[in-house]
Formats: C-alpha cells, sequence, structure tokens
C-alpha cells in the first residue's frame, strides 16, 4: 500500500513537473522581452499581466518598452504563459490568496521602464 501511494505522489509530481516546463520556457521568453525595456519616455512603457491565479486574475505585472519590443508579441506571450499557468494549477489542484492585484502601469526611470510602486515581481 505504501509503495504504491508513493508511486502515484512520484506520478504526480513528475506530472507537475512536465507543466511546469512550457510555463517557464513562456516565462523566460517574456522575461527576455523585459530586458530590452530601454526607453527615453513614459509612452514607450506599458505593463503586461503575467500568470494566472487558480481563482482568477494575474499573479503580477510586467513592464516592457515599446521601443524595442512589439506590444503583439508581449501580449501573445503573456496570454500564452497565463494558460499554461491556468492549466497547471488546474492539474495541481493549486490554491491562490485570490487578492486582485491592479495593474501598477509602467514608467520610464533611469533610461528603462519599470513598474510603477507597489507592483508585485513574479521570479
Amino acid at each position: 500500500m505504501m509503495k504504491r501511494l508513493a508511486f502515484l505522489l512520484a506520478c504526480l509530481a513528475a506530472s507537475a513537473c512536465v507543466q511546469a516546463a512550457p510555463a517557464a520556457d513562456t516565462l523566460h521568453q517574456l522575461r527576455a522581452l523585459e530586458r530590452e525595456a530601454a526607453c527615453s519616455t513614459d509612452q514607450q512603457c506599458r505593463s503586461v499581466a503575467l500568470g494566472a491565479k487558480s481563482c482568477g486574475g494575474p499573479e503580477a505585472y510586467m513592464a516592457y518598452s515599446t521601443a524595442k519590443v512589439s506590444p503583439e508579441k508581449v501580449q501573445a506571450l503573456a496570454e500564452r504563459y497565463r494558460e499554461e499557468r491556468k492549466a497547471a494549477n488546474q492539474a495541481s489542484g493549486l490554491v491562490s490568496d485570490c487578492r486582485y492585484l491592479m495593474d501598477p502601469g509602467a514608467q520610464c526611470r533611469a533610461g528603462r521602464c519599470q513598474l510603477r510602486s507597489g507592483a508585485i515581481p513574479v521570479d
């Protein structure tokens, strides 16, 4: 009985790891775009919602610059990441704090787009 339970737990853990891999790759791609956040004005800076909490809403926000990155590309990756995180949440049964995160917006500071104060980063 214990061996069977251990086997099932190992299978679940492996399944979660396999499902987490695409999301990690997508987040890596988004972070690469975030590093291209050079700006000269606030108008070049935007924020995008990242991930999905199990009870709805984003996990965090990311700032990016339209001077170097296509907003359509960022939005497409962010949507893909949201769907991947949503699927991973459903598969794992994870729950979240259900706290709503408001979009903090983005601004140009020291030549880089940054989230305005109060933003929660995603690792």
